[in-house]
């Protein structure tokens, strides 16, 4: 067995993660929810969604058989909420053509919703031992490092060398914990800042270490300041409580229950908008603290506006956009992290 790998088994099985909740199990259910919900995500703020998660949809076909909302709102506050859709989706899939087990080739898995080429390898290995190559963002880490690849790992030239080296790398026997190592490598001692060489199982065959170079490794991605963009949401009260619209199924935060947003930021004094979705007028609009929450692609500044609906009104005919919510419902509604913010701060002041 080459040297690298050699290194890396050894220090995984001694020094490596063995006790996290989505460990010491060959269910490729489990090991794929945990491959998505780890998708550009701390395995710190993992565990506690994956528990309630798998305690409310211990198999496939329990996630295939609830409705979506119900998945989006164990999903709220965990992020990048396409990974829940597509993670409905192809449960779904898995259930009606594979009869609710995955399948084994990393290949088939890849075609599912949301799963790229790396998170299939990943399922491939650790439920069914499959020799595949991985390439995460620690792993990418990990490699542009021991090997000094130059360029930003995300750009398909320096993506394609990696995907050759990851896959010159496998070892002939021990895959799983050829695999794991790398991810626990990347995670605890080839950290971005401060990584922990000494302690490295491959500082003697790390190319960045002997050229005295680590924090060059990887190449950064290139800088471009985050466009601004602006919006108001509209906190809706009545006596039924908070208005709260269904987003569109794709896009940002997608199939999830949300605040009215209007575009740039309303002024004291300015008309107030009509909203569509509920008929009614809206009466004694209060500005509260805007802030910012940061996307991937770009930044949003929200003006939250505190506002009562005027009755009588009728929601009958805007029932398939949206519904209201009781304040008790808040904590575990479907909303996006901002917006439950926002709520819960003024729950807490009895504004609701």
């Amino acid at each position: 067995m080459p040297a690298f790998s050699t290194a890396l088994i050894a220090w995984q099985k001694q020094h490596g993660r063995h006790d996290l909740p989505w460990q010491n199990t060959s269910d490729a259910y489990r090991i794929w929810v945990s491959e998505i919900m780890l998708q550009q995500t701390q395995v710190a703020a993992v565990k506690s969604y994956y528990l309630k998660f798998m305690q409310r949809f211990p198999q496939v076909q329990s996630l295939a058989d609830a409705p979506l909302e119900e998945v989006l709102a164990l999903w709220s506050g965990l992020g990048y909420y396409s990974r829940a859709r597509n993670l409905h989706r192809a449960a779904k899939i898995v259930v009606q053509q594979y009869g609710g087990k995955f399948p084994e080739d990393p290949l088939l898995i890849e075609q599912l919703p949301g799963i790229g080429r790396s998170t299939a390898a990943a399922i491939a290995v650790f439920a069914y031992g499959v020799k595949a190559a991985i390439l995460d963002g620690n792993v990418k880490r990990v490699l542009s490092r021991t090997h000094a690849i130059e360029g930003y790992p995300a750009s398909p030239a320096t993506q394609k060398q990696l995907w050759t080296l990851a896959e010159s790398l496998l070892p002939p026997q021990e895959i799983q914990a050829y695999t794991q190592g790398l991810m626990d490598l990347g995670a605890t001692i080839c950290v971005r800042l401060n990584p922990k060489c000494l302690l490295c199982p491959l500082h003697s065959h790390c190319q960045a270490y002997k050229q005295g170079r680590v924090s060059h490794f990887p190449t950064p991605k290139p800088r471009r300041a985050l466009p601004v963009r602006y919006a108001t949401v509209w906190i809706l009260r009545a006596e039924q409580g908070v208005w709260l619209e269904s987003r569109p199924p794709t896009g940002i935060w997608g199939g999830l229950l949300s605040l009215p947003q209007t575009e740039g930021h309303w002024q004291a004094g300015q008309a107030l908008p009509e909203f569509p979705s509920l008929p009614g007028q809206v009466v004694d609009p209060q500005l509260l603290p805007s802030f910012t929450h940061t996307f991937t692609h770009f930044k949003l500044q929200i003006q939250p506006v505190l506002t009562s609906l005027q009755q009588p009104f009728t929601v009958k005919a805007a029932e398939a956009l949206g519904r209201f919510i009781l304040p008790e419902e808040i904590a575990t509604a479907p909303l996006p992290a901002p917006v439950k913010k926002v709520l819960l701060a003024l729950l807490v002041t009895d504004c609701l």
